[in-house]
């Protein structure tokens, strides 16, 4: 994996990067995995938009992912690693002992061919690609995919690159940093599979033109300050004026420090150092 450079025989191409999927064989994506993934552009269900500067792209499949890793005490080969236009980070097409095929997220140093397993109530080795409960895991390892209740699917440590680390375990608890700094406590029974997702060289890639954003899906993006006094709280004025006020949103909230989150949710108790 690695990321390439272009020659720049165009402005554009002088700083458009990407991330090669280097050394594994190009292959076509796993057909029963795969669902037709609707453009919404934006739309909530009345059609009204809800989120701005979205529409057109490339069309996309989703590929159904195995985020629980239910299938347990079933060894599984590594079949491919591939590219999803949905998420940040590589896929793993596996395919169990049973014949059963799924998708995982890869993690960072899965090669084809390996074979991992995952497990609900018994110790296996700690091996990247292995899934068990936070109580079978070691303090200290890299873990990834991590489920915030028990039985839920994973949400946490999703993206290229992410990983948190457990820094210890107590009574019903793991105590477990999370990428973005937080430091929170899960129960013990909750799934998380070993290593970092892959990809990690993503956070170095350069867009390099704004057609490439067209084709990701975004539309190009009006500043506030050029908008009507209608349109936005910072429109209007006279010359390059931003209406006297700090910047905000649409909606009139502060855009530059202000907390937003709400205090007093049932998710606090678990939340031991909030992120900076």
């Amino acid at each position: 994996m690695g990321i390439k450079k272009y020659p720049p025989i165009t402005p554009a191409r002088r700083f458009y990067t990407v991330v090669k999927l280097e050394g594994v064989p190009k292959r076509e994506p796993y057909k029963p995995l795969l669902v037709i993934k609707k453009s919404k552009a934006g739309r909530n269900n009345l059609g009204r938009i809800t989120a701005k500067y979205r529409g057109g792209g490339e069309k996309r499949y989703y590929r159904i992912i195995d985020f629980k890793r239910d299938k347990y005490d079933i060894p599984a080969k590594v079949v491919s690693i591939e590219y999803d236009p949905n998420r940040t980070a590589w896929i793993a097409l596996v395919c169990y002992q049973d014949g059963e095929y799924r998708y995982i997220i890869a993690p960072d140093g899965l090669q084809i061919g390996d074979t991992i397993i995952s497990t609900k109530d018994k110790e296996i080795p700690i091996k990247i690609g292995n899934a068990m409960p936070l109580r079978f895991i070691p303090v200290g390892v890299e873990i990834h995919n991590l489920q915030l209740y028990p039985n839920y699917p994973s949400y946490i440590a999703r993206a290229a690159g992410t990983s948190c680390q457990i820094l210890a375990k107590e009574e019903e608890y793991a105590i477990v940093k999370l990428p973005s700094g937080e430091i929170r406590k899960f129960y013990l029974d909750c799934m998380a599979t070993i290593g970092k997702v892959s990809k990690p060289e993503h956070k170095d890639m350069t867009i390099g033109k704004a057609g490439r954003k067209r084709h990701m899906g975004r539309r190009p993006r009006t500043r506030a300050v050029a908008m009507n006094p209608i349109d936005h709280p910072m429109g209007g004025g006279e010359g390059r004026s931003h209406g006297g006020r700090h910047p905000t949103s649409e909606t009139g909230v502060l855009a530059k420090g202000k907390k937003t989150r709400k205090k007093g949710k049932s998710s606090d108790k678990f939340i031991l150092q909030r992120r900076k």
